[in-house]
């Protein structure tokens, strides 16, 4: 699944969406609906919305399809679903929680975007009632990895340090814009 911004009508890069979207596909070995196809579902969704205001949040979501109980995956073909909801503005900053479990950099889905979200939903309930709003997450190398839905990021003296994706930590469409556009604000990146 992908979950991406929509401000004022327009998706936020939905293109780069889309693309790690397929690559998740191919990392779980699902078959995909076309582009073209979910291009035109995110417009009609969109559009058809009524959401207020100029901020929602549009999720897309494929499936193997319908198939039988348990882990088996679906045989007729892809299902996709997509949805928009209202959200609400984010505040400039948010309280950090470690939290004792890992991220397993060796998993077979390290780095896919999955609905799998079970360990995050645990871990940020764990922030929640320390008093943050977001959980961080090290790998099993103790190397410090990513938080339930977001990438970290750490400024020292103009250098941008963000987990290097070997970590396990999933490939966020703002880590990738952020690391692009560090050095038209004057600052160096680096992925370690």
């Amino acid at each position: 699944f992908e979950t991406l911004l929509v401000r004022n009508g327009a998706p936020f890069a939905l293109t780069r969406h889309l693309a790690r979207l397929f690559r998740s596909a191919e990392g779980m070995g699902l078959e995909s609906p076309a582009e073209p196809v979910i291009r035109r579902a995110v417009e009609d969704v969109v559009a058809a919305s009524g959401v207020d205001g100029d901020r929602a949040r549009l999720r897309i979501t494929v499936t193997s399809g319908a198939g039988p109980l348990g882990s088996e995956r679906g045989v007729e073909g892809p299902t996709l679903i997509v949805t928009l909801t209202p959200t609400k503005e984010w505040g400039p900053s948010t309280t950090l929680a470690t939290v004792p479990w890992t991220r397993n950099e060796r998993s077979a889905v390290a780095g896919v975007k999955t609905t799998s979200y079970a360990e995050n939903a645990v871990a940020l309930a764990y922030a929640h009632r320390a008093g943050a709003s977001e959980a961080a997450l090290a790998n099993t190398r103790g190397e410090l990895c990513e938080g339930t839905g977001s990438n970290i990021f750490v400024v020292i003296d103009g250098v941008v340090h963000t987990p290097a994706l070997e970590t396990g930590c999933l490939a966020g469409i703002t880590r990738s814009k952020c690391l692009a556009e560090a050095p038209y604000l004057g600052l160096q990146s680096t992925a370690n």
